[in-house]
């Protein structure tokens, strides 16, 4: 499989391309915060749990990603990662990550953030949607 590089990521959720509202996507993995631990979890490590972590542009229209966190919060749906572009049909060469992240509203910052002097600058918020399970790795 290719390194990953950090410009060809493409970013779809839903059956939308959202690329363009994005600037950091991240999928991470840590330890699942659960009262109960099955013995079957103890053994492989402890319950794990997948998070799809963004950084995304602040824009009110209602095509927007920031919008659709905005108007969507509670729903589950799919999210699929190429971080080697394509985004038509999975290969081995641009493989894609795909799963159903819950959307849920950033702890912090939603709206609104510092001035600057730039004429270009824009406004970001940090989410962190959780997946329903593991996602797959899909190349074929």
């Amino acid at each position: 499989m290719p390194t990953l590089g950090t410009r060809k990521l493409i970013l779809k959720v839903g059956a939308t391309d959202f690329t363009d509202s994005v600037s950091n996507v991240r999928i991470i993995a840590g330890d699942k915060d659960t009262d109960f631990m099955s013995f079957l979890e103890a053994s492989t490590g402890g319950a794990r749990e997948y998070k799809l972590a963004l950084t995304l542009k602040q824009d009110t229209g209602t095509a927007s990603l920031w919008y659709y966190a905005w108007s969507q919060a509670g729903t589950d749906v799919a999210a699929d990662v190429w971080p080697n572009g394509g985004g038509v049909t999975p290969s081995a060469s641009t493989p894609k990550v795909s799963g159903t992240v819950t959307i849920v509203e950033p702890d912090g910052d939603f709206l609104g953030g510092e001035a600057n002097k730039s004429n270009t600058a824009v406004f970001t918020t940090e989410v962190e949607w959780t997946y329903t399970a593991k996602p797959t790795l899909v190349i074929t």
